[in-house]
């Protein structure tokens, strides 16, 4: 019987010229951004410049995490204490935890099986609450319809914030991911699209929005150091209102990401190889379902999702099966949040959970595996037999 031996977790290694340019940093001894010495540009200014520039935005601020861009967009568009928010069902935990943190209540989504946000639910939640606001989480790199979702914003006067953590790079409509919404976040954390650990990005084309974002971060009056800021004008009318939440990238981080932005396009090309070797070896096998993804949708495989349709009551024997041999799936469906996986009715801080039959539904069944780029086809080919003949033991 096969056994898979590659750990589902292990990432590339830094670039050598990354690590060359970091080692440079630490020597400098400069690591704060603003840390800086007449006519330099600090690296975390240069990634904001050239971010913005791969993105096709405006404006650019790095921060710590992906889930401190979430806080800082929502309080730079507008968000305060006590507002609605809407928000699609399936996310991961940072994101209620952002708008928890802002003092945000929100109001979720449903999904369909697909995983897509449910446009009509949306509309109909978006005319009964009179939310001014929509994050939207393109959920493990599936993105919904925007014309849609634009239309119902619009009709609205709903500020749409795009949760980009899976899908920078990603397409719609030949479109970038983050530039539907009136301010977008991404993150750098370890099994994101680049790697620093712990990172994240915010953009916009909003010169208000950034400039709030810029100085919320915690710029204090150093905002003129930043590589894709708004004109001195626009800072001269929000720099008091926005508080300083210390959210800002190192220039050692940004030192290790640069290189890695410059290599991004071929490992998205890398990655969609991987995916779609997945997706061939699981379609149309039993007790397995594949998504289709729609041809307008150029998206970035690393991770890849499936419905496990097999008896009730046997996922959990069909993830022990894989684990005993080496393939790590994790269940959307489980009662009980597990490492990264949960769900948005064990989220008990945001007080009772919303009825939500079909997002339980969905995610009843979804299953997700990691992509790593450590992985090669072969290794892929490897993953989805073994899954195919789990499923296969417990579907037949």
């Amino acid at each position: 019987m096969k056994r898979f031996e590659k750990p589902f977790t292990q990432q590339e290694p830094i670039p050598e010229t990354a690590i060359n340019r970091a080692v440079d940093v630490m020597r400098s001894g400069r690591l704060h951004r603003y840390n800086i010495v007449q006519g330099e540009e600090p690296e975390v200014s240069a990634l904001e410049r050239e971010y913005a520039e791969w993105q096709g935005a405006r404006f650019c601020l790095a921060t710590t995490s992906g889930g401190t861009a979430l806080q800082i967009a929502m309080r730079a568009a507008g968000v305060r204490q006590g507002d609605l928010v809407l928000a699609n069902a399936w996310t991961l935990a940072p994101v209620p935890g952002a708008m928890h943190a802002v003092g945000a209540v929100p109001i979720f989504v449903e999904i369909g099986d697909d995983w897509l946000i449910d446009v009509s639910d949306l509309e109909q939640k978006a005319e009964r609450s009179g939310a001014r606001f929509l994050m939207l989480s393109h959920m493990r790199g599936h993105i919904g319809d925007m014309d849609a979702v634009g239309e119902i914003c619009e009709r609205h006067g709903i500020t749409l914030i795009e949760d980009c953590a899976h899908t920078m790079g990603a397409r719609w409509k030949g479109i970038r991911s983050g530039n539907f919404g009136r301010v977008s976040c991404f993150s750098t954390q370890t099994y994101k699209h680049i790697n620093s650990g712990e990172g994240g990005f915010l953009t916009t084309d909003d010169e208000e929005i950034a400039a709030r974002a810029i100085v919320g971060s915690g710029s204090y009056m150093l905002y003129r150091s930043h590589g894709a800021r708004p004109d001195d004008a626009v800072f001269d009318r929000v720099r008091l209102d926005a508080p300083n939440t210390s959210s800002r990238m190192d220039n050692l981080r940004a030192a290790i990401l640069r290189d890695q932005l410059r290599n991004i396009e071929e490992s998205i090309h890398a990655w969609n190889l991987r995916y779609r070797v997945l997706e061939d070896g699981l379609r149309g096998r039993l007790g397995l379902r594949v998504i289709e993804r729609p041809q307008h949708e150029a998206y970035v495989g690393s991770s890849f999702q499936f419905h496990a349709e097999i008896a009730d009551g046997s996922i959990p024997e069909f993830l022990s099966g894989c684990a005993a041999r080496g393939v790590e799936v994790k269940w959307f469906g489980a009662a009980e949040p597990t490492g990264f996986t949960s769900r948005f009715d064990s989220w008990r801080y945001l007080g009772e959970p919303q009825a939500l039959p079909h997002t339980l539904a969905a995610l009843s069944t979804t299953c997700d595996i990691r992509v790593p780029l450590t992985f090669t086809e072969t290794d892929c080919r490897d993953v989805a037999e073994i899954i195919v003949e789990e499923a296969g033991r417990l579907a037949a």
